[in-house]
């Protein structure tokens, strides 16, 4: 039998090649003579380097930098043969680097991703492609704007203090961003726009840390930051604050966007890069996963895509997860044809947390022991 793994991530406890290794592993215990075939995914969020990183001809290169709150953390950038740079905008300003007590969008910044991109400019790429997914930042990339010599500033020409809530009081930029004329692309599945009812602020501030209070604030603020952008940046397309793509991770995807870059699906990209769609052909079982299965993984996210990828070609897909809350009908409609979960495997949400590689070994077996032939 043929069967293809290509989860996502299990957000806080696993990436998605942990996942893959986890239930291939249970798997050849029962049918050690299948052949599967492994495609991790990734979305532009946290582990798109990382699943990258095995599907291109690149090497990672090491790269220091900061965590939203300026503290030194550990960076890498995919350098391919081809010129092109990959990096991630969660390893500087991922959520999960903050504990709950210190988020908060109002000070966060993406200095941080600024230094990524730097290290990628002088690497010598000619196009840098920025994964953006699970951030704790909402800054609209003021900060990785600094990090690239074009600081915000005030009226009276100082600097403004890192954050969200400061760029009330833009009023133009230090300088040019230091780019060497390399082309930006913003890897992101998602297509807020920067700010509105719809927007960075309103959607996914709350996630961050923001109340209600300090949302109309901040999307005030973004909203004052992208008519400097325009004015100061001449690759700034017209209209940014209300551009599709540019709420992504606290409106970084604004910044590529004011930068003259451009927005591009990242699942399609990570899809073609790893020669998914061949790995399909190929396959007469589909497992994907992602470490919670609700309602909006039916939506976009990397188990729907997978999901109705594998209906459209009449195969049989089975989504594993850390908990499953999608309704069985809607997920059938999606292309789902069985779900299953650590925390009903286990019992309880802590045993699940803490044990997620023995659970998908067991899932692994399990599975392998009603499909294999």
């Amino acid at each position: 039998m043929r069967v293809l793994f290509c989860p996502d991530k299990f957000a806080g406890t696993l990436s998605a090649p942990e996942v893959v290794a986890a239930v291939t592993d249970g798997w050849r215990q029962v049918a050690p003579d299948d052949d599967l075939i492994a495609r991790p995914l990734a979305d532009g969020g946290p582990g798109f380097v990382e699943v990258l990183a095995g599907a291109v001809d690149g090497r990672r290169v090491p790269v220091p930098t900061v965590d939203p709150l300026g503290r030194a953390v550990p960076g890498e950038i995919l350098l391919t043969t081809d010129g092109t740079a990959y990096l991630e905008s969660a390893q500087a300003c991922g959520l999960h680097l903050l504990d709950a007590a210190e988020r908060d969008p109002k000070v966060t910044t993406s200095y941080g991703l600024g230094l990524l991109i730097a290290a990628a400019v002088e690497g010598g790429a000619q196009r840098v492609v920025i994964g953006l997914g699970g951030s704790v930042t909402n800054d609209a990339g003021a900060g990785m704007l600094a990090a690239l010599g074009a600081a915000p500033l005030d009226v009276a020409g100082h600097a403004l203090p890192y954050g969200g809530a400061a760029l009330t009081a833009v009023e133009a930029l230090a300088g040019t961003p230091r780019l060497r004329g390399v082309e930006l692309v913003a890897a992101t599945d998602v297509d807020n726009p920067l700010v509105g009812l719809h927007g960075a602020s309103n959607v996914y501030g709350p996630q961050k840390g923001a109340t209600r209070e300090d949302i109309l604030l901040l999307d005030a603020a973004l909203e004052r930051f992208a008519t400097v952008l325009e004015r100061e940046l001449p690759a700034c397309p017209a209209g940014l604050a209300a551009l599709p793509g540019g709420g992504a991770a606290g409106g970084l995807g604004a910044a590529v966007l004011a930068l003259g870059g451009r927005c591009e699906s990242g699942i399609a990209l990570v899809t073609r890069l790893i020669g998914l769609d061949a790995a399909f052909d190929a396959a007469d079982l589909v497992i994907t996963g992602e470490g919670s299965f609700d309602h909006q993984s039916l939506r976009g996210k990397v188990v729907a895509g997978v999901a109705g990828a594998a209906r459209d070609r009449g195969l049989p897909c089975v989504v594993l997860a850390g908990r499953v809350s999608a309704g069985r009908r809607e997920a059938a409609a999606a292309g789902v044809t069985e779900a299953y979960s650590l925390v009903e495997h286990f019992g309880d949400v802590e045993t699940a947390m803490a044990r997620p590689v023995e659970g998908l070994r067991a899932l692994g077996t399990r599975l392998a022991g009603q499909w294999s032939r």
